[in-house]
């Protein structure tokens, strides 16, 4: 599907890129801890005896971070493994107090599943199945602070535990758009499921991101890992840099070692971390501490029935039932929280004009995504946190459905709203908006514009229908705004015979 390449020297090449993305499980406690997993503490503020591996302490899964990751796997169509297996991976760092890892190599929760991606968003309907290889369960490490000493590192131990689906895809993606699509799709699945928050800037969600580039269909080539990743525009960023140095140095006669690297976000670039170990250097082996996972059907079956609607089907509604088109579902649906305001404003304004949803879903969604969305930038605010509630909204467009206002007027009141917080209809009787329907006072209005451009009236008449235009926004401006557009219309064909 992509056309993306990389211009050499010696052609075109192609990319090929994975990805590991660590999502951090939506819960109150760790994987296998109580302590609180609250971003911001204090360090080592929410260290139990367990994360800090004190002697004799032993591991007891959370149940609900088990459900989060099944909850996880079944809304991208993925296999769930009834039975899985936790392992320890074995290797040394400072901010890791066990010297291992819990985590699921050889038999993880989550089986093969897949993500439709629309890589183009003005193009909604062009899309691509990225697969899914597996979800596994683990925990998450510790951190280490080199910027309290001057000769030391300090360890803050409150992530140590903290429990992470990693959700690995093949090797499908083939331009930075797709990659970017992959991850903007699949955070956007798991906030919809309530199974992780989403917020890469503060690392809940981070990806890995594995790129080789080779020539147009040609064999794999060697890959390089680039480690955490945390925002959509660098993983695009992070992938542009990494498969344009691999081509460079494959031109040059030189050859791609598969290595971890780092991205810089300052200077856009990657740079090497360490070799790329294989599973075999972590000497994995089954967890003597933890019994074996065992799913039965009615816990999967109250993870099934508990999963909300979902993006792809709720879009596929938008536009069935709502008839709203298939770019305005997309940006509705893109994120959960911008579709539950547009629902509640959607049931209000449907309410408030005594009609069916389907009837006033269209100006509901175009008044939502041009004029609502742009009042949000010029004040820097999101929806969360709006000035202007849902059913204030739904009684402007009330207002406007009913004929109140005009939609002209409408976006003057919208401005209204966000700078005083005041109700439409109270604006629109303080202001004396309301729209004129008096077609004696908009039959005089229009006379005095003809009377006005006797000139344009004959060009208008010799067959330059172009100007109708031209008159009723003169009629519009002559009244502020406030004549009813249908009457202007009608009034302006009759004068105009």
């Amino acid at each position: 599907m992509s056309s993306y390449r990389i211009h050499g020297t010696t052609g075109e090449w192609e990319v090929v890129i994975g990805l590991e993305v660590h999502a951090q499980v939506t819960s109150n406690a760790k994987l296998f801890s109580g302590a609180s997993t609250e971003f911001g503490s204090e360090p080592n503020a929410n260290v139990s005896l367990v994360d800090a591996a004190m002697p004799g302490m032993l591991p007891v899964p959370n149940r609900e971070c088990i459900r989060q990751a099944v909850r996880t796997g079944m809304a991208i169509e993925a296999q769930i493994n009834k039975w899985s297996r936790f392992d320890r991976k074995n290797y040394f760092y400072a901010d890791l107090p066990q010297g291992y890892q819990i985590s699921q190599l050889y038999h993880p929760l989550v089986g093969e599943g897949q993500l439709e991606i629309s890589p183009d968003e003005k193009n909604p309907d062009q899309t691509k199945i990225i697969g899914i290889e597996r979800i596994h369960v683990e925990q998450d490490a510790g951190k280490l602070m080199h910027d309290q000493h001057p000769t030391m590192s300090y360890v803050d131990l409150n992530r140590s535990g903290v429990a992470l689906m990693e959700i690995v895809s093949r090797p499908d993606m083939r331009s930075p758009a797709e990659a970017g699509a992959y991850v903007r799709k699949l955070r956007s699945i798991l906030r919809y499921v309530g199974s992780c928050d989403g917020n890469m800037e503060e690392g809940s969600m981070r990806a890995d991101v594995n790129v080789s580039v080779r020539k147009p269909g040609g064999e794999l080539g060697t890959r390089t890992e680039t480690k955490n990743v945390n925002s959509v525009r660098f993983v695009m960023a992070a992938i542009e840099h990494e498969a344009r140095r691999q081509v460079d140095v494959l031109e040059e006669g030189g050859t791609i070692v598969q290595e971890t690297r780092l991205f810089d976000p300052g200077t856009g670039t990657t740079r090497s971390m360490r070799s790329k170990e294989e599973a075999h250097d972590y000497r994995y082996f089954p967890d003597p501490d933890l019994l074996p996972l065992e799913l039965d059907d009615a816990f999967l079956e109250e993870c099934r029935a508990s999963l909300p609607e979902l993006p792809d089907a709720k879009r596929k509604r938008y536009i069935e039932v709502l008839g709203l088109s298939a770019y305005n579902a997309g940006v509705l649906t893109a994120e959960v929280d911008t579709a539950r305001w547009f629902e509640a404003l959607l049931a209000e304004t449907a309410a408030a004009q005594g009609k069916a949803e389907a009837h006033v879903a269209k100006q509901a969604a175009n008044w939502l995504i041009s004029e609502f969305f742009g009042a949000l930038n010029k004040v820097g605010r999101s929806l969360e946190d709006s000035p202007v509630s849902h059913a204030q909204a739904a009684e402007l467009l009330a207002l406007i459905g009913k004929g109140t206002i005009s939609a002209t007027i409408g976006k003057q009141v919208l401005e209204t709203m966000f700078e005083t917080g005041d109700n439409a209809a109270a604006i629109v009787e303080r202001e004396g908006l309301t729209q004129q329907s008096d077609s004696g006072a908009i039959e005089a209005a229009v006379d005095a514009v003809l009377a006005a451009n006797g000139d344009k009236v004959e060009q208008y008449k010799a067959g330059k229908e172009a100007l109708f235009g031209f008159f009723v926004g003169q009629t519009m401006k002559a009244m502020q705004g406030k004549a009813n557009p249908q009457v202007v219309n009608e009034v302006l064909k009759a004068k105009l015979g």
